[in-house]
């Protein structure tokens, strides 16, 4: 690997960024995680054998710190709620379906949310996708419009 770390974060921090961000719904956390899975990155970075694309590897060493933020508020006993200032208010229909897109895609189990969230949020393709997930392309493309069918499911189950 020729590139710089310098050169490697200018290139992948935005991906990564947008990764959490489709995690997290959190810029603040989202920024820190970023950061910290550059650092992680860099003490293991022996370990990166190329047989996925460095961005691909990058977003696993975030998924992973992700999940032990997760761990860490699960056993403090903090939430991760969306504050209430995102909630949309009665008269603005957009802001409205839009909630009820993203809470039908909280209701989708682990796995298909994680994966429309990085569709949708993180404009990753399905191979990259299912690179992330450590699945095959076929099968984040088919979970994927399995979730989409059951968002609509949802949303028309809530009219």
């Amino acid at each position: 690997m020729s590139d710089s770390i310098g050169e490697i974060y200018d290139k992948h921090a935005q991906t990564v960024y947008k990764f959490l961000l489709a995690q997290t719904h959190d810029p603040d956390l989202s920024e820190d995680l970023t950061e910290d899975t550059f650092l992680q990155a860099i003490k293991s970075i022996k370990r990166f054998d190329g047989s996925c694309k460095l961005s691909v590897w990058l977003c696993q060493i975030a998924k992973h710190l992700w999940y032990k933020e997760l761990e860490r508020r699960k056993k403090h006993g903090l939430s991760l709620e969306i504050p209430e200032d995102t909630a949309a208010p009665p008269e603005n229909v957009l802001h409205s379906e839009r909630n009820d897109l993203y809470m039908a895609i909280h209701k989708l189990s682990d796995m298909q949310r994680e994966i429309v969230l990085l569709r949708l949020s993180g404009e990753f393709g399905f191979a990259e996708i299912g690179e992330i997930i450590g699945k095959s392309e076929s099968f984040a493309r088919t979970t994927f419009y399995r979730a989409k069918e059951e968002i609509r499911r949802i949303i028309n189950a809530q009219s």
